[in-house]
């Protein structure tokens, strides 16, 4: 190990401990071990083509990377697993551009939920369709808390 680096449990790797991988880290063990995620739920750093139920549809995708998301089981009716929250991790503030950047990524993967998180704060997001635009609180969701709203979409 080299002291620029850190252990990554999910990827089960040595990767390197710039700012953004900090705050993911962290925000995976606080998922694991205060928020109830299941550790083997996770995906770091996918492309979008990557994305089973996007690589077969056929649709053009943009070339950007998810940096968390985090995939569960019996939340859509044709996908045995499915992206319950992408997640993106920031080393900086919060902005409505952070807010749009992950909306954007969602366009396509179509999650329920949306994060955003960076060393501080984090926040999830959903879309609510009587206001026709995403809504977020502050904090990010339980485990049981959103794939119990998901379930009782579906």
């Amino acid at each position: 190990m080299k002291p620029d680096q850190l252990f990554c449990a999910i990827r089960k790797e040595w990767v390197a401990a710039l700012p953004e991988e900090l705050v993911r880290q962290y925000w995976i063990q606080q998922m694991i071990q205060e928020l109830g995620y299941p550790a083997g739920g996770f995906a770091l750093e996918k492309s979008l083509s990557q994305i089973p139920h996007l690589s077969s549809n056929g649709i053009k995708l943009p070339s950007r990377r998810a940096d968390i998301i985090f995939f569960a089981k019996g939340i859509h009716p044709s996908y045995d697993l499915y992206p319950l929250i992408l997640i993106e991790c920031k080393a900086v503030k919060l902005t409505p551009k952070v807010v749009h950047q992950v909306v954007g990524y969602n366009f396509y993967l179509r999650a329920p939920f949306i994060g955003i998180v960076n060393q501080t704060e984090s926040q999830t997001g959903w879309f609510d369709h009587d206001k026709k635009e995403f809504v977020f609180k502050n904090s990010l969701l339980p485990f049981q808390q959103i794939i119990k709203s998901c379930k009782l979409l579906a």
